[in-house]
């Protein structure tokens, strides 16, 4: 995992399949830095190694974070099957989870949309 700021979005990168046994550690990881850059929107990019069942997992659970702290966040995956399974699973309440298929996409309406 690998994080930056890019104008003013929380932009987390997770390379790899955390796999069930690196799954909390990669949700804790995550979450300290949503709290460290609060109020800041977030973009995660899943990539193609990451984009699968664990991965999923922690992003629709940092997703029901960043609804309870009222922040905007954004997930970028250039895997299909993810952003199919994301849409189906993320919660209608709280904060809607917005799904892209390109990172600099999903940063930049990320930014434009906490900026409104």
């Amino acid at each position: 995992m690998s994080h930056s700021l890019e104008h003013g979005v929380l932009v987390i990168t997770v390379h790899d399949d955390p796999g069930r046994c690196g799954k909390a550690l990669l949700l804790t990881r995550i979450s300290d830095l949503v709290y460290a850059h609060r109020p800041a929107p977030v973009v995660i990019v899943l990539e193609a190694p990451a984009a699968a069942g664990a991965g999923l997992g922690v992003v629709l659970r940092v997703h029901r974070l960043c609804s309870r702290l009222r922040i905007l966040m954004s997930v970028a995956t250039g895997s299909a099957p993810a952003r199919r399974a994301l849409e189906a699973e993320a919660e209608g309440s709280g904060v809607r989870l917005v799904i892209h298929a390109r990172t600099d996409t999903a940063i930049t309406s990320t930014a434009f949309a906490a900026a409104a």
